[in-house]
């Protein structure tokens, strides 16, 4: 008795494992793991957030395919035939486009942005049916390329026109519109979610509370779209580069060019050096025994005092000289000195020295 009530708790448990999960339950899980992942502070490429992101989607797309084959919504019906409880399953598009702008891949992120872009237009597109909110549905990609722009630059050849500066003031009007109205939304959603959250609130309270959750994502996937499709320019333009980078032919490497020296700086440098002491090619030492073999040095005393004694010895050469010739009687010296003392006597000393006279 014992084994069989054991048995049938195992059966039953295996039952419930393999019970395929509901849409409720999708919705829900898919709905808490963007609100963490949009909430966390861990970085957005790790890959414990990545696997959540992907969990997500995965939930998500599930999702979208049940009520899509329970055919939840219709474009015959206004938006007060619709169930309270089956409009959250309006936001599926939205969370789905909004987890799939949390991936991260670089190699794949034109594809990501475009998949995002779908989603969120196509929530829009039944927001639209449905006349829940007052807005401009954007214009489609193969709309915005304007025959203008010059191929392979992307850049625009004509000035923008008058009614392209009063579309873009009207753009900005309507982004600042948004965002008073994303305000407003927010304040009155986290009153209504407290009702909701505590279980308290009756059909038209919740029902207000997931028509205030569709409006707010309205000026979500708006600002989104905007958003992506200036992304989308530049990674069209960033692939298109590469594709010209690589249909290029490669030129030959060139050999590395040799360094050169202006002659002004080499014939500046030979003159003044080359800007830095210059390396020393003898000790002090040596330099001392090499001046002092040649006598060079004037603390030895040595080249002064050789100089004083060979100007002596050819003084007293020069008087020795004199009195060898007065001794012998030279006519020549004898007239000399004759002359010159009849000059002195008949002239005062310092006579005809006009040197240092104006």
């Amino acid at each position: 008795m014992a084994e069989c009530e054991n048995s049938d708790g195992v059966r039953q448990q295996l039952s419930a494992d393999t019970e395929p999960p509901k849409l409720f339950d999708l919705l829900d899980r898919g709905w808490k793991i963007f609100e963490e992942v949009d909430s966390t502070n861990e970085p957005l490429g790790s890959n414990a957030i990545q696997v959540r992101v992907k969990r997500g989607i995965s939930m998500l797309e599930d999702a979208s395919r049940m009520a899509a084959q329970l055919d939840l919504f219709s474009r015959n019906e206004e938006l007060e035939e619709v169930a309270t409880a089956d409009l959250k399953y309006l936001l599926l598009p939205a969370l789905l486009g909004a987890l799939t702008m949390k991936q991260t891949s670089r190699d794949k992120r034109l594809d990501i942005v475009q998949t995002s872009r779908a989603y969120f237009m196509d929530f829009l597109r039944r927001c639209k049916e449905y006349n829940i909110s007052q807005f401009e549905l954007p214009k489609s990609t193969n709309e915005d390329s304007s025959p203008e722009d010059t191929p392979g630059t992307g850049l625009s050849t004509a000035k923008p026109a008058p009614s392209d500066l009063v579309a873009m003031a009207a753009q900005r009007q309507a982004k600042i519109q948004r965002f008073r109205e994303k305000k407003e939304l927010e304040a009155r959603l986290s009153e209504v979610r407290r009702a909701v959250n505590s279980g308290q609130a009756d059909d038209e309270v919740t029902r207000d509370f997931y028509l205030l959750n569709i409006r707010s994502w309205i000026t979500v996937c708006l600002d989104e779209i905007e958003s992506i499709d200036q992304e989308m320019e530049i990674l069209k333009k960033m692939d298109v580069l590469k594709q010209t980078e690589t249909r290029r032919p490669a030129h030959p490497a060139r050999p590395p060019m040799k360094p050169f020296i202006l002659t002004k700086d080499a014939v500046q440098a030979q003159v003044f050096g080359a800007g830095y002491p210059s390396l020393p090619t003898m000790t002090v030492d040596d330099w001392y025994e090499q001046h002092r073999k040649h006598g060079a040095l004037p603390d030895q005393g040595v080249p002064r005092r050789v100089a004083v004694e060979d100007d002596a010895d050819a003084k007293e050469r020069e008087e020795e000289e004199k009195e060898k010739k007065a001794e012998n009687d030279d006519e020549e010296s004898l007239m000399k000195a004759r002359n010159w003392d009849d000059w002195k006597d008949t002239h005062r000393r310092g006579y005809g020295n006009r040197q240092n006279m104006g």
